[in-house]
């Protein structure tokens, strides 16, 4: 039996442990001249915060798809611990379809720990090693949101592009750390199929192979739009958004000042929620509103997934 989903999110799921410190912690300093965050070594350091959610860049994804009212699965690999089921409980409790999800025997989760201090997070993240042997048989899909993987991601990637032009659904890519440093050869394939590329500034430039701040964000746009993607946005955190339609229109999107509390999943909430407008058959403009308004939303808690909006909050404004 074939089971259709709005959207299909394929990529990484983790667990988050955030620690929070406040300014005054003498144990910490902040180099601003090389934004270097220097910790006494040896010290045991007592934290204002802890808190221990879910992450990764598919689970916030799918949760904030959720969240605006869609019908999303999720394709991702999980160890089998004491954390997949925190993993598993959090998604369905939002309505994430969780039938696809593989766990992997003998294999524990993977984690990411993050350090909360002045507004910034600095994150220590884990990749276990895992096959990601995805499987998309009875799966139907009006978009696929690729995003980030581990280790052995290479077949994945490849499995999703052969759905996405099996099943001639839309395409949504977010590439990750790992795929991002194997360079731009080994991600061509699915560039120049996406639909719709979601980045930020510097991972545009790396993509590109440009040195930061070289070429105008117009420059980068319509660059990357030629590798093949037919919309791209890149989001430049205090200076908003940028998007390239498919008639080569440029638009501007201005960030909303709000205190940010913690920036762990910004980018996720923004892909989300930009990606949701366009399902729900918003504009671009509109679209590009959604994602400012969620990520603005996020950076107010701490965490990727307790700020995500939901479809009600966007029908008052």
């Amino acid at each position: 039996m074939t089971h259709t989903f709005d959207v299909l999110c394929v990529g990484s799921v983790k667990i988050d442990t955030f620690l929070t410190l406040n300014e005054a912690n003498k144990h910490l300093r902040l180099l601003k001249e090389t934004d270097e965050l220097c910790i006494k070594f040896g010290e045991k350091i007592v934290v204002d915060k802890a808190k221990v959610l879910l992450g990764g860049n598919a689970a916030n994804v799918s949760v904030g798809i959720s969240r605006l009212g869609l019908n999303v699965s999720i394709l991702a690999e999980i160890g089998k611990d004491e954390f997949a089921q925190k993993i598993i409980n959090t998604l369905k409790n939002e309505n994430v379809d969780i039938s696809n999800i593989l766990q992997d025997e003998g294999k524990q989760s993977s984690f990411s720990t993050i350090i909360n201090y002045k507004g910034e997070r600095t994150i220590f993240s884990e990749h276990v090693k895992r096959q990601h042997n995805f499987n998309f048989e009875d799966i139907s899909a009006k978009w696929v949101y690729l995003t980030s993987l581990g280790n052995e991601w290479q077949n994945a990637y490849e499995r999703t592009l052969a759905f996405v032009k099996g099943s001639n659904c839309l395409l949504a890519f977010n590439p990750g750390t790992l795929q991002l440093e194997n360079g731009r050869d080994n991600l061509k394939d699915i560039l120049s199929s996406a639909n719709l590329l979601l980045v930020n500034k510097d991972e545009a430039e790396e993509i590109l192979k440009y040195s930061h701040g070289e070429n105008s964000i117009e420059k980068i746009l319509m660059d990357l739009q030629k590798l093949g993607p037919k919309i791209v946005v890149i989001t430049n955190g205090k200076n908003g958004s940028f998007s390239i339609d498919v008639n080569k229109n440029i638009l501007k999107k201005d960030a909303i000042e709000v205190e940010a509390i913690e920036k762990t999943g910004a980018g996720d909430a923004y892909s989300s929620a930009f990606l949701a407008a366009l399902v729900h058959k918003q504009t671009l403009a509109e679209a590009m509103d959604w994602g400012t308004k969620n990520s603005a939303a996020v950076i107010k808690r701490v965490g990727a997934q307790p700020g995500l909006l939901h479809k009600t909050d966007f029908e008052n404004t």
